[in-house]
């Protein structure tokens, strides 16, 4: 796994200029060197309901997939579910969550519960997964899609299991880059940083939280000293 307690001496590693003010949160949230211990942060994570309900979906897809014949083929699948989340997530990140505020007071709410809120307050745990009765639903719908593409039952597990591995890395990063860990790996550092920069530098780069290469391809990653400080980066309902 890709982690490391944070250090405070390592505060400036993570930001760029004029983003580097993030980490104060951590201590006004008593999130102070050792304060938390790596077993309380693995615990956190993995006992989390909602991850709980997708680990369990996706030991169910894994036991099916190994049932069948395994070829080239499933490899190749299990890799296209991969790339379509990496995708998936970026576009769902900047063109969903980030939406114009809606008039209608459920989907207010529905889209504060599901993106607004985390951008208040971002080290909440209790908004920092994407909740189940969001997650499930669009796997299905995704995966259903797929197999009437393919009428191939084994190569939308497959596909499926692709899914589903980047959906734990990306809740994973997501983790990572709100809790006092500091990644071991320069990749991981980059991509804390750039989920940092989101949340408090501009809300309108750095969409990509498993992977910051879909917004290279799509002109969304800078950095951090090329961009303007955003007002409205803790307060998405106020965007125009």
């Amino acid at each position: 796994m890709d982690i490391g307690r944070g250090h405070p001496t390592s505060r400036a590693n993570h930001t760029g200029h004029d983003g580097n003010k993030h980490y104060a949160l951590e201590t006004k949230n008593g999130w102070r060197h050792g304060e938390l211990k790596e077993n309380r942060l693995y615990r956190d994570f993995f006992l989390h309901f909602d991850i709980l309900i997708m680990m369990a979906i996706f030991l169910v897809v894994l036991g099916f997939l190994v049932t069948m014949e395994i070829s080239l083929f499933s490899l190749l699948f299990f890799a296209v579910g991969i790339v379509t989340y990496m995708f998936s997530e970026y576009l769902t990140h900047r063109f969903l969550f980030h939406i114009k505020s809606p008039k209608n007071p459920f989907l207010l709410n529905l889209i504060k519960r599901l993106h607004y809120d985390h951008h208040k307050k971002p080290n909440d745990l209790k908004l920092l997964f994407l909740p189940i009765w969001y997650s499930a639903p669009n796997l299905f719908v995704l995966c259903l899609l797929f197999y009437f593409i393919t009428g191939s039952m084994s190569s939308t597990l497959a596909f499926t299991t692709g899914i589903l591995f980047m959906f734990f890395v990306y809740e994973w990063k997501h983790y990572v880059a709100h809790r006092p860990m500091k990644p071991k790996t320069r990749f991981g550092r980059w991509l804390k940083k750039t989920h940092i920069l989101h949340h408090y530098k501009n809300e309108n780069y750095w969409y990509g939280v498993s992977t910051p290469f879909v917004d290279v391809l799509f002109g969304t990653y800078k950095e951090g000293n090329d961009v303007e400080m955003s007002e409205t980066a803790k307060d998405l309902e106020k965007r125009a």
